[in-house]
């Protein structure tokens, strides 16, 4: 079957977002500028320092990004987040408290009737993350 990896969006702060994660989650992060990209010459001139793609990997975990936003802007919503299967409780921990670190951590982790370790936050460039260990895995 084929894979769904989570591609984000963002309004000039790409790089900025990208690290972050990294920081937060470890792995390797390439970044592809407008400037470096086949299309440069025909791109403004302000956006060439600008994120053109963007990848986080890190063993199963992919993430990419991007600042090319549609002409009616940027919109963010509460309508998808990003699942993070952790492989353990101090994991889910870390990556919650750094996640969460200048964003809105609207449900601590917490112990679940289903048996897991359960929290979501939406991270300081507005991103919602359900962060997740099983605990019966």
């Amino acid at each position: 079957m084929a894979s769904i990896n989570s591609y984000l969006t963002f309004n000039g702060n790409c790089r900025e977002a990208m690290t972050f994660y990294r920081d937060c989650l470890g792995g390797e992060l390439t970044l592809e500028t407008i400037g470096e990209s086949v299309p440069a010459d025909k791109m403004p001139a302000i956006m060439k320092r600008s994120i053109m793609h963007a990848v986080l990997a890190k063993d199963e975990l992919v993430i990419m990004g991007t600042d090319m936003v549609e002409e009616r802007g940027l919109v963010k919503g509460n309508s998808i987040s990003m699942m993070l299967n952790c492989n353990s409780e101090e994991e889910a921990q870390m990556i919650y408290r750094k996640l969460s670190a200048g964003g809105r951590a609207s449900h601590p982790l917490q112990e679940t009737f289903w048996g897991a370790l359960f929290g979501n936050l939406t991270d300081r460039f507005g991103n919602n993350w359900l962060i997740n260990y099983d605990k019966n895995r």
